[in-house]
Formats: structure tokens, sequence, C-alpha cells
């Protein structure tokens, strides 16, 4: 007889954070798959809108637990992270950047919740939970947002004809069509990286962590059981650190990109 433990353990590892559909949406003749990675980046950013509301509404003079937690990260990334890259126009920002932020790490921290091993247990479906940030999808789509704010505010700071000309630096009028061509591919490769950085960084840590705790499920060594829960357990510590990590180099990537495209001279 197999039990439950051994299925689990035999799984492909990534099935635990690849994308599942849940439903299609016929929208005439087009269908619109609804998967888990949508659900849960659609969580992240209801959860942030009942969260953030709340801890506004708190009127104590000291702010304690979670408020103060948001606020320390919030400081953090406008006085140390935005301001020295965007000065005066920080104020014109800062609320992009910060909803960029918190909607990866709540993105990253809802994944590391076993919301598909509970979902399980209530409605049979084991594919419901999942990380949002490892669908390439979603990661791209956060890419294209920052693509646009980036290259709007650069052509509303300096103008459309100014903005051009950054793409084509000082240089010998032979080498201008050249760097021009170069500039303009790196202006796409910029987001493109930001893309996939986060969506394998977190795509890597899932997929390793999975795989170690499937070698725990078999039941054949208590030994190696017990130093695989341990090396998961540590390697979970880790993706936690990599959740604030990861949403911390997204937002200061965006930064340098946004400062570059509104001051040009730096």
């Amino acid at each position: 007889m197999i039990t439950k433990p051994v299925i689990l353990a035999a799984e492909n590892p990534l099935s635990h954070v690849v994308q599942h559909p849940l439903f299609t949406i016929h929208v005439g003749s087009l269908e619109l798959v609804f998967s888990n990675h949508m659900l849960m980046a659609l969580i992240a950013g209801v959860l942030m809108m009942l969260i953030f509301p709340l801890l506004v509404r708190q009127r104590t003079i000291v702010p304690r637990g979670a408020r103060n937690l948001v606020e320390a990260l919030c400081e953090f990334l406008r006085d140390k992270v935005i301001r020295p890259q965007l000065g005066e126009n920080t104020d014109r920002f800062v609320k992009y950047l910060w909803t960029i932020f918190f909607f990866i790490l709540f993105c990253n921290l809802l994944g590391m919740i076993p919301l598909a091993g509970i979902l399980y247990f209530l409605t049979g479906n084991s594919h419901l939970g999942g990380t949002a940030t490892c669908n390439i999808y979603i990661t791209g789509a956060l890419a294209v947002t920052a693509f646009i704010m980036i290259h709007l505010s650069g052509i509303r700071q300096q103008g459309l004809w100014n903005y051009i000309k950054n793409f084509t630096p000082p240089a010998p009028w032979p080498l201008v069509p050249i760097l021009f061509v170069l500039e303009l591919i790196g202006a796409f490769v910029k987001p493109f990286a930001l893309a996939i950085r986060l969506f394998a960084n977190m795509l890597a840590g899932h997929t390793v962590l999975g795989a170690l705790i499937g070698l725990a499920l078999v039941p054949r060594s208590y030994a190696i059981a017990g130093v695989t829960v341990m090396g998961a357990a540590a390697l979970s510590m880790l993706e936690l650190f990599v959740a604030f990590l990861q949403a911390y180099i997204f937002t200061f990537l965006t930064t340098l990109f946004l400062a570059a495209a509104v001051h040009p001279e730096h």
C-alpha cells in the first residue's frame, strides 16, 4: 500500500512552485486562465489594501507592533535608498517604490506559508497556494510597470527629444549609431533583468526546499528524515531573508533606473 507521504515525496519538486490553472474565464473568443499564482498575487494586493489603512488609523504617538515594522521599512527605503538617488524627486516616486517593495514582499512571504497543504485538507485541491513571484509573467508584469514608469518619467522631466538624446552619449560620430542601438537595447534589458532575477531566485529556493521536504517524507530512515528536516528549517530561515532581500533589490534597482532617467547628468 502506497502512503500519501510517499506519493508526495515522489512528486516533481517543481510541482509545488510552478503555476496551476484553477479555472478559465471565457470573454468572447478569448480564454483567460486564472492560476494559483494569480490568486496569490490577488491575495497579496487585498491584504495590502486591508492592512495598511488599519495601521495608518492607529493614533498612538509611538508606533508599536506591525506599524513599527512598516514605518521602519518605509523610513529606511525613503532615507537610505530613494532619497540619495532621487533627491528632490523623492516625494514624486516614493509611493510607487513603497508599493512595489511591499507587494513583492507580501507575495514572497505568502509563498512561505504552507497554504497548499492547509487548503488541500479543506478543499481537496493541492494547487491553491504558491509563490506568485515564482511566475515569470507576474515578475514580468512588475518589470513592465517599472519600464513604463522609468521612461515616462524621463520624458516628462526632460522632454521627448532631450530624453532621446540621452541614448547617444558623447562619442566620435561613427560610433554614435552603434552606441544608440546598444543604449536602446539596454533600456529593454534592464527591466527584463529585474524580472529574471526575482523569478529565478524565488523559484530556485522553493524548488530546493520542496525537494528537501520530499526526502523527509520518505519513510526509510529516521536519521535521514531528521537531518533533512533540520536542513529544510535552516533553508526556510534563509528563504525568509531572501524574501526581504529580493523585494529590496528590485526596489533599489528600480530606483537607480528612475534616477538615471530623471537625472541623466548623474
